[in-house]
């Protein structure tokens, strides 16, 4: 080492932090050789005063530092031999400072603590690696209880492949990450500066790899083979893959699921995964493997795909096991891919469902009077429509849509041809049977909303909030309602109320505004007592005719509101109408017609939004929402026969789904109702509506979404009455689920067990789902096991039903029998639900 070197060293130890109370530094440096002795008279070092010492000016050196300069910091040269305590004069000194000396490996070992240079030909094997600073830095940086040759070997792989942690679990992690880049850096670092036996053979000790032909990609084999194996005992493997799984696969198994659970690791892991599979034809070798044996695998994404085919399969050729296919899709949603399948299984769910409730009613909607049907679809039959609409959400957002491509072809056919044709016949029957009335006995009736709703709070000086959601249809309210009630402590109602005929926006609006009558102009304008009702600003002021202290906004107005400015716009309000307009703004325009689902999910979202800030920023208690109209929406493109011929003049409005005259148009195929019921015209106006779901012909693009009709789903209109608690009672407090631990022993024997849960209470309303990860950890909180996802959601009311086990892999490592280690239960915010100590009495295989 020349002069420069050892100045450089030396300033950068000058440099240090002072620790332990120190005020300076003292160096000491025994140059037995006597390598440096003319070199040391040029060492250039700011504000560091040098001394040499020998065995004649002991007294005047000790003297020097502690009477005549206490504060300088000394480098303390001498060519002698270091002296035993002893017999040294300068012991007192040497204690408080440092030793220096020209090997470098030398200093590291100082830094580092370490006295004893029993350690030091393991560094000398990495004096490459050592001979930079800032390896050097980054290898001290790692915590290390005693340093023994493996946690030098583990540190120096940590630095050289970038770990976040000095383990093998993270070094393999960073190194396979490494690897799926394409840049291969991380090896090529390790065999520059590190030590591949030694790395293999760490390798072995933890894993069991003992490959004659080693490199990370059979290492990567390895591990997944052995991963996949143990998912399923039973199973007669190819033979080709028994050199792959480790004799000892507990640490493997844990370091693969710990893997393939992390959030960011997970991806390196998928597009590894994907090579392996490939490379390894597993597709090829689980063709005749059982449906039900391969819901246990998860390391390879063919395993999901095979199930969805086969799901997909069954629904197509109508097998019929519907609580089978459900109990597959519940169980894959604990599984590594389920993420990336999410959506082909949600719309294989709700296609389940959705043919296991058409088998319920055996293909078969009974004659009944109009009442009673309109009844049996709030009840029952709107779960179609549901079901339906929930598969295209998912289904829409396939990249590949081919695997299902036959199940919705099915379903698109059931739907349509079977349920809606079904249900209108029956519908249309009941109607014809019931007379010339549209309006139904026992049922209430929309026009009546303001009277039979609002006005109730008005009269008991209570102010109500209304939101009135365009096209928000029945079976999307009875979602929201769901929602809502997960999400506050508060109550719901929902209603089915019957609406005006034609089932159109301007009808519909005009009617749940408070009103002595309702008119259509012959031009198609509809009026509120006189006023025209199509603005925000006319139907504020026809609110105002009735409630001085009242008025109407758009959703997007308050939306812009800050909460100073909501505050003030609502101050000494009565009753407030709010317009949203999500659905049919998306529903009626050609253009954006087939998204008219997702833009469901936008409309309770945005309603949720709302009821929030109402009720968060103006104390809001009571709230109504409702809608003008339902609609009828089909994904396929209509054929002839759902089409019918209009044959009509002077006309006020027509349109696709109904048609509105001063003549009563008695056609072929049509519904005619004379409208004095529903409006105070002087002249008496009729409306004609196709049977059913039929559109009449009329030119352009636009026929799937629709409304203006009859059917069930555009006139069946929901009230959600929703009244927020701010009371100090439980009643309506929204809790999830408990899940307790019911395994009698806290004594852990073998490093494979079963632990028993329990789900404390079935889910039922205002009682939510639990997630859950459940793992092992020392007492330093560092894993010791695989990780277990916990889905506790069963409805089930018998206890036995929600209890269930999970099974736990430990590593193979030594364990302190009068320590404790815990179970953790962590929420999906990464908080402890629960902490279980255990002990563990495991001997590990060697």
């Amino acid at each position: 080492m020349n002069v420069i070197d050892v100045q450089s060293i030396l300033n950068e130890l000058f440099e240090e932090e002072l620790t332990n109370d120190r005020d300076r530094h003292i160096i000491f440096w025994y140059d037995e050789a006597a390598e440096f002795i003319d070199e040391v008279d040029k060492l250039e070092l700011d504000g560091v005063r040098i001394l040499k010492f020998s065995a004649h000016n002991l007294f005047a050196t000790k003297y020097e530092l502690e009477v005549n300069d206490l504060t300088s910091h000394f480098l303390l040269y001498t060519n002698s031999q270091k002296p035993a305590p002893r017999e040294d004069w300068l012991f007192n000194l040497y204690k408080l400072g440092s030793e220096f000396t020209a090997d470098k490996i030398t200093i590291f070992m100082r830094k580092l603590g370490l006295e004893d240079d029993r350690l030091r030909p393991v560094f000398m094997e990495y004096g490459q690696f050592f001979n930079s600073n800032a390896r050097f830095e980054s290898f001290r940086k790692y915590p290390v209880d005693v340093y023994t040759e493996e946690s030098i070997d583990l540190n120096v792989l940590s630095v050289l492949t970038r770990s976040r942690i000095n383990t093998m679990d993270e070094i393999l992690k960073a190194l396979f990450a490494s690897e799926q880049s394409g840049e291969y850096e991380a090896w090529k670092m390790i065999k520059k500066f590190g030590n591949e036996e030694k790395f293999w053979a760490l390798v072995e000790k933890y894993y069991g790899y003992t490959l004659e032909e080693k490199s990370l990609q059979s290492l990567l084999t390895f591990f997944m083979m052995t991963y996949v194996t143990e998912q399923n005992v039973d199973i007669n493997y190819p033979k080709t893959w028994t050199e792959f799984v480790s004799p000892r696969p507990t640490n493997a198994i844990v370091f693969m699921n710990q893997w393939m659970n992390h959030r960011k690791d997970r991806l390196i892991f998928n597009a590894l995964s994907d090579q392996i599979s490939h490379l390894s034809k597993i597709e090829m070798h689980i063709k005749e493997w059982d449906i039900h044996e391969l819901s246990a695998f998860d390391a390879f994404r063919i395993f999901d795909e095979r199930i969805i085919e086969f799901i997909a399969d069954q629904l197509t050729n109508k097998v019929g096991h519907y609580e089978d296919y459900e109990e597959l899709i519940m169980k894959r949603r604990k599984k590594h891919w389920y993420p990336e399948y999410k959506d082909e299984y949600e719309a294989l769910m709700q296609a389940a469902i959705f043919f296991e409730l058409v088998d319920k009613l055996d293909q078969f909607i009974p004659e009944e009077q109009a009442t009673t049907i309109f009844h049996s679809y709030v009840n029952t039959y709107y779960k179609l429509d549901t079901y339906y609409r929930k598969f295209y959400i998912a289904y829409d957002n396939l990249t590949a849509k081919e695997p299902l491509r036959n199940v919705r072809e099915l379903l698109e056919s059931t739907y349509t041809n079977w349920f809606v044709q079904e249900l209108a016949i029956k519908w249309v029957s009941g109607l014809e049977r019931a007379g010339d009335s549209w309006f139904l006995p026992q049922i209430k009736k929309q026009s009546d909303f303001y009277d039979e709703w609002v006005k109730s709070y008005v009269d008991n000086d209570q102010r109500v909030f209304v939101i009135i959601s365009d096209a928000l249809r029945f079976e999307v309210a009875k979602e929201l309602m769901e929602t809502l009630n997960s999400e506050r402590k508060a109550s719901t109602e929902l209603t089915a109320v019957q609406g005006v005929l034609p089932s159109y926006t301007a009808l519909g609006m005009a009617s749940l505004l408070p009103h002595k009558s309702l008119t259509i102009s012959n031009d198609g304008e509809v009026f509120v007592d006189g006023i025209r009702a199509s603005s925000t600003k006319n139907r504020n002021t026809i609110l105002q005719k009735y409630e001085t202290e009242s008025v109407a906004f758009t959703f997007e107005e308050l939306s812009a509101m800050g909460r100073a400015s909501l505050r003030e716009a609502c101050s000494g309000l009565k009753v407030v109408y709010i317009y949203h307009n999500a659905i049919d703004a998306i529903g009626d325009n050609p253009a954006t017609e087939r998204d008219v689902f997702s833009s469901t999910e936008n409309a309770m979202n945005d309603i949720s939004v709302l009821i929030n800030r109402l009720v968060n920023n103006l104390s809001a208690s009571n709230i109504l929402i409702t809608a003008d109209h339902g609609f009828v929406y089909q994904r396929d493109k209509l054929n002839i026969s759902q089409l019918t011929s209009k044959q009509t003049e002077d006309s006020i409005i027509t349109n696709r789904r109904f048609i509105l005259s001063e003549k009563n148009n008695q056609m072929e195929g049509t519904l005619s109702y004379r409208m004095d019921e529903m409006l105070q015209d002087e002249q008496i106006k009729y409306v004609t509506v196709p049977k059913g779901a039929n559109r009449f012909q009329v030119q352009g693009s636009g026929a799937n979404f629709v409304h203006g009709g009859a059917m069930l789903q555009e006139i069946v209109i929901p009230v959600i009455t929703f009244k927020n608690d701010r009371s100090k009672s439980n009643r309506h407090v929204v809790r999830h689920v408990d899940v307790k631990l019911t395994s009698p022993t806290r004594k852990i024997t073998s490093e494979e067990m079963y632990v028993e849960f329990f789900q404390t209470s079935a889910i039922e309303e205002k009682t939510l789902p639990l997630h859950l990860r459940a793992y092992f950890v020392d007492e330093d909180g560092d894993d010791i096991s695989n990780e277990c996802r916990i889905i506790a959601d069963s409805k089930a009311d018998e206890a036995y039903e929600r209890t269930w086990k999970e099974r736990f892999i430990f590593k193979s490592i030594s364990y302190d029998r009068t320590k404790n280690y815990y179970l953790i239960l962590e929420d999906e915010n990464g908080a402890i639900y629960e902490r279980y100590p255990f002990t563990i009495d495991i001997i590990p295989i060697v």
